[in-house]
């Protein structure tokens, strides 16, 4: 789709002024594009330069409601689900509390303590290294 999108002249993403003009072709470049990109070119209000965004959040969160229901899973689900298990993983490997502040973009590091109910698991919440290794 990208390649695609690079051919019609549509190929690249907004960046923040200090980030376009430190990186000037990184609007265009695969790894600035967005995971979920919309389906549809629209006209950027900014620029006025037609490009693809990402998608609505609420196409993620129907198709997460649709995968629920289709397994079966009677508990409630949502990206939000996804957002606190990875928080909670970092956590657990042992991830520094302000790196998952800043992954998660929150301000304020009392929104990123929450996750930290995890480390008060006592043996049960601790993993051996040894299960790492896959012997």
């Amino acid at each position: 789709m990208h390649e695609r999108d690079l051919n019609n002249g549509y190929g690249s993403v907004y960046l923040p002024n200090a980030l376009a003009k430190k990186y000037p072709n990184a609007a265009r470049q695969l790894g600035w594009q967005y995971v979920f990109p919309a389906r549809n070119i629209s006209k950027d209000p900014r620029s006025g330069e037609k490009r693809r965004h990402h998608i609505d959040q609420s196409i993620v969160n129907k198709a997460i409601k649709t995968a629920v229901r289709s397994l079966g899973i009677s508990k409630r689900v949502s990206a939000h689900t996804f957002r606190h298990s990875f928080a909670t993983h970092l956590l657990q490997r042992g991830t520094d509390i302000r790196t998952i502040q800043a992954l998660l973009g929150h301000n304020d590091l009392e929104t990123t303590m929450v996750y930290t109910h995890i480390l008060n698991q006592g043996g049960h919440g601790v993993t051996s290294p040894l299960d790492d290794l896959g012997l």
